[in-house]
């Protein structure tokens, strides 16, 4: 019985991404070589070109010397990618505060499609991020800010009851933001619950990656949503997090360049990535320029093989504990934040 079971559900969700794939082709089949040679697509309805990977802001935030940071930022633009991720809360400002500093050298925040997230629900707080981040991003505007962190079940209701959307928008209309979007990374419902509310977003942000297939997935209910709505998908967690080397290919044995292949032959926009190291950017860069699309066979088992540890979530913990939640959003809802 179990083993009928499992086989049924490895049907269901080689289905669901196949689905999902034949939704996106177009997408997919849309990639622009760019003069750097990094590949870009349009992002959703914004009709934006941006390149195939995004820059992390936690983990450049992470860096510990500032001028490696910095010459890893400058660097990435050299090398094509112009998209860079941030939030409000990341290293308590800190990320932003760096990237800032990098932009600013020599007219660079010109050349960046530059997103980061804002970590209140309320009015006032929404306005508090808002300011803070365009001081430390040192920018008069965000090219996407991002309703940060929809992990709870009440956190879309609270972003219309309290003002938060007010706040997006009377900042859209002032123009201090282009574009208004969401992220989370805990259950596809939430984002569904997000995409039904009384707005038109033009970003969602969530995990994107080998494993999602099978267990709470966001390609799988989410997507497809997305992509019907024509709102611009952002992946992340591609690697699964949890270490700098990523929890999928260092305890699932699928190399990081399988696990960005994969993410970015589904019907994403760009993937934001964690880089650490010039070391991990110069591999970033080789797997975006060399990017084909991942063959009907070669996906179907890479899904066959991974399928037993993938279906219990054990390398998508960010779905099922609070251990990956933000310590501002965990105490926003009251949590313990010594529990996981």
């Amino acid at each position: 019985m179990e083993t009928r079971r499992t086989r049924r559900e490895f049907l269901q969700a080689a289905v669901a991404a196949t689905t999902t794939l034949a939704l996106g082709q177009d997408i997919v089949a849309q990639t622009r070589n760019s003069g750097s040679g990094i590949p870009t697509r349009a992002l959703g309805k914004t009709g934006v070109q941006v390149p195939i990977l995004c820059l992390g802001g936690w983990h450049i935030g992470a860096v510990q010397d500032k001028k490696e940071a910095i010459r890893i930022m400058h660097t990435a633009l050299d090398e094509g990618i112009t998209f860079f991720d941030n939030a409000w809360d990341y290293h308590d400002g800190g990320s932003e505060e760096v990237m800032g500093e990098a932009l600013a050298d020599g007219g660079k925040r010109n050349k960046v499609f530059l997103m980061t997230k804002n970590c209140e629900r309320d009015y006032a707080g929404s306005m508090r991020d808002l300011e803070d981040s365009l001081r430390r991003l040192k920018t008069d505007h965000l090219d996407l800010w991002q309703f940060h962190e929809m992990v709870y079940d009440n956190d879309p209701d609270w972003v219309f009851e309290k003002g938060g959307l007010k706040a997006a928008l009377e900042a859209q209309k002032a123009g201090k933001v282009r574009f208004i979007g969401f992220t989370g990374h805990k259950d596809p419902r939430i984002h569904l619950k997000m995409l039904n509310k009384p707005y038109d977003w033009d970003t969602a942000q969530m995990p994107i990656n080998v494993m999602d297939a099978y267990y709470r997935s966001f390609q799988n209910e989410v997507v497809p949503v997305c992509l019907a709505k024509q709102v611009g998908v952002l992946g992340m967690k591609t690697l699964g997090g949890g270490s700098p080397r990523g929890r999928i290919p260092s305890q699932a044995g699928v190399s990081a360049q399988d696990c960005i292949r994969y993410a970015l032959s589904l019907p994403v926009f760009t993937l934001v990535v964690g880089i650490l190291s010039m070391e991990d950017l110069k591999q970033d860069v080789a797997i975006a320029r060399n990017f084909k699309p991942m063959p009907e066979g070669e996906r179907i088992t890479l899904l066959n093989r991974i399928h037993e540890e993938a279906s219990d979530g054990r390398h998508e913990l960010f779905k099922s504990t609070k251990t990956f939640d933000g310590p501002h959003h965990r105490k926003q809802h009251g949590f313990d934040l010594s529990v996981a």
